[in-house]
């Protein structure tokens, strides 16, 4: 049941078709504050647009900024754009002959069926903004409710990890959406002073019972791997009355995230019995998905699979082990994850002007929707899940 918990996590956990742009650095003037070049500026203002997986300065602004993580990365950026069509752009307040100082990126959603907004950013479980001082962030909030009121946007939404929006969101007229838990490990200690420190019912017990199981581990990012992944993936979304999220986003975040992602499988006597997927930026290690066939949660492979991704984290130099956002009201999750790491922070979504969405966690139309999920077999699950997720973004 706890490994079934586990795999729960949204993936939640976030796709976009290129134009053709000009590679003139040239500064231009645009009707639409929103159409993505080069470098551009936006009119009567002093904020500027770029975008981050073309200007080289987005990503040392990335290397250099505490905040920033795999989700800021262009490699994250450029897998919504291939998977979902959604154009990403990243605002700032620094003109395109200097050094880039701050920016707040964003993907524009483009749905008939949910209508048209700006998130930062989709699927992803945070990004902060990158700005280093409350005027940074006002000059940049200002601009983008002129934006949205210009382009006939329904609604703009931030997905800070930091708490402390929520002392300037009221000032900017943003209002709440979601709340999650955000749990992260230090990985300073030693390994059996971590060890220590798990769960001894819920984390360590189950790690002996995998090994006295003999389990096999393997790991890398080859098709076969990724399968056997995605079978899992789609088992364990099946359980939960969700579709699975299309095949081909984990493709393109193989090809865009290279050695950064890793797939770990658990195999009993050569049946791939439990998967997670782990994304590596800088010093961090983001555990994204995870999944499980139901029928060997017994054997304890998922706690077995996280532990030993944690020991090549820290084998590797990585200092924070990053488990992802957890829903309030999902219990089993997050008490699951408090075994591991015991004081998560609260993390809020801000929308403005407040809107409603199609998937709003614990919202009616997702309980409705999981409702008629419930009687679709799990090939057919897939389908819904192609045609569905670029709306829900």
């Amino acid at each position: 049941m706890i490994t079934a918990s586990l795999c729960t996590i949204p993936g939640d956990s976030d796709l976009l078709e290129h134009r053709q742009q000009s590679e003139s650095p040239v500064v231009k003037r645009v009707e639409n504050p929103l159409q993505v070049s080069n470098v551009q500026r936006a009119s009567h203002s002093c904020c500027y647009q770029i975008d981050p997986t073309r200007d080289p300065r987005w990503a040392e602004l990335l290397a250099r900024h505490p905040k920033a993580s795999v989700f800021h990365s262009a490699g994250w950026l450029q897998a919504l754009k291939s998977t979902y069509g959604y154009e990403p752009v990243v605002f700032t307040t620094s003109s395109p002959t200097e050094e880039l100082k701050n920016g707040l990126v964003f993907c524009r959603v483009d749905s008939w069926l949910t209508r048209r907004r700006l998130v930062s950013l989709p699927f992803s479980d945070h990004c902060d903004p990158l700005c280093n001082s409350d005027e940074e962030l006002d000059s940049l909030i200002r601009y983008l409710q002129t934006v949205l009121k210009s382009q006939n946007l329904t609604y703009l939404e931030l997905r800070p990890a930091e708490s402390n929006f929520s002392q300037s969101g009221d000032n900017y007229g943003f209002l709440p959406v979601a709340t999650y838990f955000l749990h992260t490990l230090s990985l300073s200690p030693d390994l059996h002073e971590l060890l220590r420190g798990f769960d001894a019912d819920c984390v360590r017990r189950r790690i002996r019972r995998a090994e006295k199981a003999c389990l096999e581990e393997r790991c890398g990012r080859s098709e076969e791997l990724l399968r056997d992944f995605f079978e899992l993936f789609t088992l364990t979304r099946g359980r939960h009355h969700l579709p699975p999220i299309p095949y081909v986003w984990f493709l393109n975040l193989i090809q865009h995230q290279g050695d950064a992602l890793e797939i770990r499988l658990a195999y009993r006597n050569k049946t791939p019995i439990s998967a997670i997927l782990t994304l590596r930026f800088k010093d961090t290690v983001h555990y994204k998905y995870g999944c499980s066939d139901a029928r060997f949660n017994n054997l304890g492979a998922t706690p077995w699979l996280l532990w030993r991704a944690i020991v090549a984290a820290k084998t590797n130099g990585a200092t924070t082990f990053d488990l992802g956002r957890t829903e309030v009201d999902n219990l089993g999750l997050l008490n699951f994850k408090n075994h591991w790491a015991a004081c998560p922070k609260q993390s809020i979504y801000w929308r403005y002007p407040k809107g409603s969405s199609l998937v709003s966690a614990g919202g009616w139309r997702l309980k409705m929707a999981k409702q008629v999920f419930s009687f679709i077999p799990n090939k057919l699950l897939k389908i819904v899940g192609q045609l569905l997720y670029r709306h829900i973004g």
